[in-house]
């Protein structure tokens, strides 16, 4: 009996190195059945913020950054920026509404995944250190900054490749591009001009009364950094767990015979 014991854990360690399954708490669809899929998305980010190791979905109520060099101008002129952002967290992920998916099929590869989706206040906070020139001005700053992204609305495409591993297909993210709109951009940056409250205060207010202008100017930075979160999420649950295993199993009638 203690030898049958042995060889049950065994063969359950070597289960679980072969591929995670879903918890039965998240509903399977079939493939392709999209509006089955944007509720069982719902539903995951709904009840599990905290993420879920054993697949792979990392915590989405607070989403580490990485450190990024958000402005890296020339030191020529009379105005030039150097502007790195590092300790860098995101909030407001837990409150996404999956609107639209598609692509999810049984052969995915075929064609586009695309994910559409919205979220009432994404919000960014991190450190910044900054070096300059405005006109006469010399810069030398740190401190913290704060973004709201607010009604931010997104599109997600994957260009996918299969990998077979155990006999069984995982999906391999070798693109992934975003699209985001957005009602409004609130930005605030504490202590950019160190010496002077008066400025920093007024250099706020200008950015944020012409943040459209500001956001056309820094949208490339800013949906690279925005990319970099959403593959995060994807990219471990697509290597812990086997595509097939995400959907229910095709219905043997619908099965072609040779």
């Amino acid at each position: 009996m203690r030898d049958t014991g042995i060889v049950l854990v065994l063969l359950q360690i070597i289960g679980s190195l072969q591929g995670q399954m879903l918890p039965k708490e998240i509903k399977k669809c079939h493939f392709g059945d999209s509006k089955c899929i944007v509720n069982s998305m719902n539903s995951v980010i709904k009840y599990f913020p905290k993420g879920i190791p054993a697949i792979g979905l990392k915590p989405i109520d607070v989403v580490d950054i990485r450190n990024s060099k958000f402005w890296n101008d020339e030191m020529v002129g009379a105005f030039w920026l150097k502007f790195d952002l590092f300790n860098q967290v995101n909030y407001g992920f837990e409150n996404t509404t999956i609107t639209k998916v598609s692509g999810f099929d049984e052969n995915p590869t075929s064609s586009l995944i695309e994910i559409h989706g919205r979220i009432p206040s994404l919000i960014h906070k991190g450190d910044y250190f900054s070096t300059g020139r405005v006109w006469i001005v010399q810069m030398n700053s740190t401190g913290e900054s704060l973004s709201d992204f607010q009604n931010f609305r997104f599109v997600l495409k994957l260009k996918v490749i299969m990998e077979y591993r155990n006999n069984k297909r995982y999906l391999k993210i070798y693109e992934l591009t975003p699209f985001v709109t957005m009602d409004r951009w609130v930005f605030w940056l504490d202590n950019f001009f160190e010496s002077n409250t008066d400025l920093t205060i007024a250099i706020n207010q200008v950015f944020n009364l012409h943040w459209v202008e500001f956001w056309n100017e820094l949208e490339p930075k800013n949906l690279k950094i925005f990319s970099g979160v959403f593959l995060s999420v994807f990219e471990d649950i697509f290597k812990k767990v086997s595509y097939d295993d995400m959907f229910l199993p095709i219905s043997k009638e619908f099965e072609v015979n040779d």
